[in-house]
This record gives structure tokens, sequence and C-alpha cells, in this order.
């Protein structure tokens, strides 16, 4: 009776916090003259803001995260919080690097849209008139799959995860000499070694419906490099992270800070257990196959940081230009970010849409893997950004309630930090606050 009498008080106290300190967080202050008091008023807002986060993170099941705001072209807040390392105590900072997971899709996504706008392809064509071997649903024989359906999940490849990622180890780069080829002909193909046929929809023709299918960015990375004649890793290297001053981003572990690579941690039965430990803990650790790059990393595999991210980000939300370098045409970006027709994941071309609340929708892409979370979205009405990344998260078992509840939290008080978003009220809008309450305080509960 005393533990729960305990618990309802601390549950009553977080979400008090919670809920009172959105309105000073979320109201920009009026604009005076200066006065002893404004720092002081910034300081507090901002100590406030802290212990949110730090509330946040770990109902989140994050060990560190990294975050910036951007305005227009320029980063206007940042912070790291946290330990990237937990037995080492390294602090976090946005030059912590972290995997991207599908983040990376959108700069594999910008990869191929540099080349259709040199008029190397279609989006409609037929993927078969670019592959070395025939990509049919073996379902639908006759149906084409096109570039624009890889692009926007609309393939009637589904996600399959049973061959798709071998986890993390600091022992180096996987040597794999026959990826793309023949692993994606072995995987996709009936017959095929490693062919799984979960894989295709037996439901869904390619173009009727979309469902998420990270395979299916393995095969862009592929057209990337048949269509540009070079090896995808180092056409985003010269085409993309060099341009845009990206120095901490790779698909290579070996080319980057190996002491600053945040490490996953997954939270399993109360402690949080690096990916290695819980491959051992359930008999699934094979070495020396498990690397830090798994086979399908073009669809989850990048590592970078906040600070190079927001290099590519601010590209984005300036139409293709990043200070006096364009990468994209601005017919381009707006392309890859327009909703496919009748696409009920909110996908454009390598690009999503998201829901955060009722009257706050932005754009760009999420990420999830075992034991990372990553956020890269902007608000153009208000040319805003923000950028989250994060290792740790609470395990699968609670992923769905916990996971849907808390980022929008996160990024909610991101978006609206000191009243940077306009539109937005000085607190959580009623609607959102109530839909977010009952759940999160369950999913407090099932934190202690």
């Amino acid at each position: 009776m005393k533990k729960t009498t305990i618990k309802i008080m601390t549950l009553c106290s977080i979400l008090c916090f919670l809920g009172v300190t959105l309105a000073p967080l979320h109201t920009a202050l009026p604009q005076q003259t200066q006065t002893d008091e404004q720092p002081i008023r910034h300081l507090a807002s901002d100590v406030l803001f802290d212990q949110k986060i730090s509330i946040l993170m770990r109902l989140a099941g994050f060990r560190s995260l990294s975050t910036c705001i951007i305005k227009n072209d320029t980063i206007i807040w940042s912070k790291g919080y946290g330990f990237y390392d937990v037995p080492e105590q390294k602090q976090t900072t946005i030059d912590t690097i972290y995997v991207l997971a599908s983040i990376t899709k959108t700069i594999v996504g910008t990869a191929l849209m540099q080349l259709y706008e040199q008029d190397l392809f279609d989006l409609d064509d037929d993927v078969n008139d670019y592959l070395p071997f025939e990509l049919r649903n073996p379902n639908f024989p006759d149906d084409p799959i096109t570039i624009r359906m890889l692009l926007s999940h609309t393939s009637s490849l589904n996600t399959n995860t049973q061959m798709q990622y071998y986890w993390f180890n600091f022992s180096g780069d996987p040597p794999f000499p026959f990826f793309p080829e023949p692993y994606l002909r072995e995987f996709l193909l009936p017959g095929g070694r490693y062919y799984d046929q979960s894989v295709w929809s037996t439901k869904y023709r390619p173009g009727e419906q979309a469902m998420y299918a990270n395979v299916g960015f393995d095969l862009i990375s592929y057209l990337v490099e048949i269509i540009s004649g070079e090896p995808f890793l180092q056409y985003c290297d010269i085409h993309i992270f060099t341009p845009l001053e990206m120095h901490n981003t790779s698909f290579n572990l070996s080319r980057l800070a190996i002491e600053l690579v945040a490490i996953p941690y997954q939270r399993f039965a109360g402690r949080y257990y690096t990916i290695n430990e819980l491959d051992v803990l359930f008999g699934n650790y094979t070495p020396p196959e498990k690397y830090w790059r798994g086979r399908f990393y073009p669809a989850g595999g990048l590592y970078s940081t906040v600070s190079d991210l927001s290099h590519f980000l601010i590209m984005h939300m300036n139409q293709g230009m990043y200070k006096d370098t364009r990468i994209l045409e601005e017919e381009t970006v707006a392309l890859m970010h327009e909703i496919q027709p009748g696409n009920s994941l909110g996908y454009g071309l390598a690009w999503m849409h998201t829901k955060i609340s009722p009257r706050l929708t932005a754009s760009g892409h999420a990420g999830d893997l075992y034991g990372v979370d990553t956020w890269m979205l902007y608000e153009p009405d208000n040319d805003l950004g923000v950028i989250y990344l994060a290792n740790g998260n609470p395990g699968y078992s609670l992923l769905l309630l916990r996971g849907s509840i808390i980022w929008r939290y996160i990024l909610y008080s991101l978006f609206t930090k000191q009243g940077n978003l306009d539109g937005e009220t000085a607190q959580c809008p009623l609607s959102f606050d109530l839909v977010l309450r009952k759940p999160l305080m369950m999913s407090v509960n099932q934190c202690w």
C-alpha cells in the first residue's frame, strides 16, 4: 500500500510538472527593454525545460539525447543531454555520433533525385530497365515496379526483419563484397538463398498501397550505383557529404572517431543492455558476423551528428541550397516533399509528414532501431527545423504505447520552445494535452 501511494504521488508530481512547465516554456517573452530580471527569467525557463526533457528521456528509455533547433539557415539553440557512453560517463554534445536509422533514407533519396535532375531516368520507369535481375512481386508477376514506388513505399515490398540486421560491434566495417549483388537478388527472388516470401505482399499490387519497406531503399542505393556509375558510398561522399560540410558523417565506422559514437542501449527486464549484451543473453551472438553496419545499411545505417545533419536539413529547408552551394533544384525538393497521391503513410519521395499535435504537422523523417531513436523535421510556415538523436529505448514491448507518446512531447517541446512557432498557444492545446496525458500516465507507471 505504501509503495502504491508513493508511486501515485510520483506520477502526479511528474504529470503536474510536465503540464505546468508547458506554459512558461512555450511563451515568447514580450519585446521590452532589457532588465536585470530578463536573464534570470531566461535561465529559469531553460532550467525547467532541461528538467522536462530529462524526465521525458527517462520515460522514453533514452540514455542520451543530442538536439538542435533551426530557424531559416541557422541553429538557434542546441544541447546534449545525458551520457552517450554510460560506463565511461561521456557527456553528449551536438558532435556525438549516432546511427541515424531511417533518417538515412532521406540521404539515399536525395542521391537518386540528383540523378533524376540529370534526366538519367524517369520516376515512372520500370526498375527492371536498370537492375541486372528481374524484380517482380511473384504474386503479381505482370505488374511493373517503378522507381517512384520504391521512393514512396508503394512497391508491394514489406519490411522484413529476419535477415536485415547484423548487430552492432566495434570490430570494424563488414566485408560485404556480396552487397548489393548478389545479396539483393538472393533475398528478393524466389529460390534465392536468403529468400523469404513474406517480403512480398500477397494482398496489394505494386502501386496500390503504401507499406513501409526498408529493402526498397537498398534497391534505391543500388540504382544510384548503376545509374551514376559510381559506388554508392563514394557517390554520397562526393555529391552530398563533402559539399554539405558533413565531415563526421559516413556509412563506414572506420572513417569516424569511434570514441564519439553513441552506444545503442535497449531496456530489458529493468536494466539497460548494449545490443551485443542482449544478443549474448538470448543466444544470438555469432561473431564475427556482427558489425557496425548491417547488410541493409542504406535503409538505416548512416552515422552522423546533429551538427552535420543540420546542414542537410537546412539544405532541404532552403529549397536545395546550403550556403552558396546548390545540392538539389528547387522543383526537385518540392517534388520530394509533396505527399504522393493516395499515400496512406503521408510519404513523399524519401520524405514523410508527421502530425505532432492537432495543429502542428512537420515533414522530414524519423528513425527507429534497437537502441536508437531519431527525428529530423521542419515546419515550413515558420521556417523552423528540429533534430534529435537519442540512444536507448524502453524495449519493443512498450514501444507502441510509450514511444508514440513521448516523442510527440519531446518534438512539441522543441518546436514551441520560447515561442518559436507562430500560431501555437502558450500552453499545450487542450485536445493535444487530453490525448496524451492518460497514455503518458500509463507509460510512467510502467517505468517504476
